[in-house]
C-alpha cells in the first residue's frame, strides 16, 4: 500500500439517542468541552498527516461543512472587538482550501454503505475511516501510530482496545495470533459474540485504514445484520486475499455515542484541560 492521504469520516447518523438535543443540531456538533465532537476527531486526523478530509453526509448536516468554513460575520465582528485569540484559535482549526468534500448518503444503509459512498473520492488508494463517535485520548494520536505501523508492515489495520471481559458482547472483537502490539495478526473478526465466548477482550475502536478494494466488496455486498450493509462483513471477505492486523491503543477510548460516554468525555478532556483542570477537579470533590 502507498501512503494514507484521504480519510473518511460517516456522519449521516441521526443521534436519536440523544432527541431532544439532536433535533436540530448534528450529534456530531455537540461540545466536548470547547470543541465539537468531530473537531477533535478532525483533528487526529489532521496531526496524524492526512491531507484530505471527507465527510460523508445526510440531511440536516450543513452545519458540519458551515463549521469547517470560513464566518466572514464572525470573523469581522471578532476583529472589530480585538478578539485576535480568538480568530487564531478559529484560522488553527480551519482546513486549507480544496482539502476537504463532502458527499450524501441518501439512504440509513448502514457503515458499509456510508464507507462505499465515498469511493469516488478516495479513488485507488488505501485510505482510513474514524467513526466521530469514538474519541481516542491519548499524547499520540491513534490514527498516527496505526499510520507509522501500516508503514512498516502494509496490510489493513484495525484499531482495538481493551475491554473488560464481562463487556465483549457489547463490541466487535477480533481474534488475534501473536506479534508487536502495533500489528497483531487479526484469525478472526466477531460481532457482539455471546456472553463468554469472546476470542479475546480487543473490541475494534472505531479507526480503520482499508485498502481500497473495500469498495468492489462493499457495492456488490448483500445487507447483514439490522438489514443494512456491513464495514466487518467487507472485511471479514477482504481478509481471504490481504491480511488484516489489529493495532492496539493504550490511550482512553470513549464512545460519544452514548450519553453516559459522551459525558465521560466531557470530564475527562476537561480533567486534561490547562484552564478548566483545577477548578474542575475541586467542583467535582464538592459534587461527589
Amino acid at each position: 500500500m502507498s501512503r494514507i492521504r484521504k480519510a473518511v469520516f460517516p456522519v449521516a447518523g441521526l443521534g436519536t439517542r440523544f432527541l431532544p438535543a439532536t433535533k436540530a443540531i448534528p450529534k456530531e456538533m455537540l461540545p466536548v468541552v470547547d470543541r465539537p465532537v468531530i473537531q477533535h476527531v478532525f483533528d487526529e486526523a489532521r496531526s496524524a498527516g492526512i491531507e484530505h478530509f471527507i465527510f460523508v453526509t445526510g440531511r440536516n448536516k450543513g452545519v458540519i461543512e458551515d463549521h469547517f468554513d470560513i464566518a466572514f460575520e464572525l470573523d469581522r465582528t471578532l476583529k472589530d472587538r480585538n478578539r485576535a485569540s480568538d480568530l487564531a484559535e478559529l484560522a488553527r482549526d480551519l482546513p486549507m482550501a480544496g482539502t476537504t468534500s463532502f458527499t450524501r448518503q441518501q439512504e440509513p444503509l448502514g457503515l458499509g454503505h456510508a464507507v462505499w459512498c465515498a469511493r469516488d473520492l478516495v479513488g485507488d488508494e488505501p485510505f482510513a475511516v474514524l467513526l466521530p463517535d469514538m474519541l481516542h485520548q491519548s499524547p499520540t494520536p491513534c490514527l498516527k501510530s496505526m499510520m507509522d505501523a501500516q508503514a512498516e508492515y502494509g496490510g489493513n489495520f484495525i484499531g482495538v482496545y481493551a475491554v473488560p471481559e464481562d463487556e465483549t458482547h457489547r463490541y466487535g472483537i477480533v481474534d488475534v495470533g501473536t506479534g508487536p502490539k502495533s500489528a497483531l495478526p487479526i484469525r478472526q473478526m466477531v460481532e457482539k459474540p455471546p456472553q463468554g465466548t469472546a476470542p479475546s477482550n480487543l473490541a475494534i475502536s472505531g479507526r480503520y485504514i482499508l485498502s481500497p478494494k473495500i469498495f468492489d466488496l462493499l457495492g456488490s455486498q448483500t445487507r447483514g445484520a439490522g438489514g443494512e450493509i456491513q464495514l466487518t462483513d467487507a472485511m471479514v471477505a477482504l481478509q481471504q486475499s490481504e491480511p488484516f492486523f489489529a493495532h492496539v491503543f493504550d490511550g482512553r477510548v470513549h464512545d460519544t455515542g452514548t450519553k453516559l460516554g459522551f459525558l465521560t468525555a466531557n470530564i475527562a478532556y476537561a480533567l486534561d484541560h490547562a484552564e478548566l483542570g483545577g477548578e474542575l477537579r475541586a467542583a467535582l470533590r464538592q459534587l461527589l
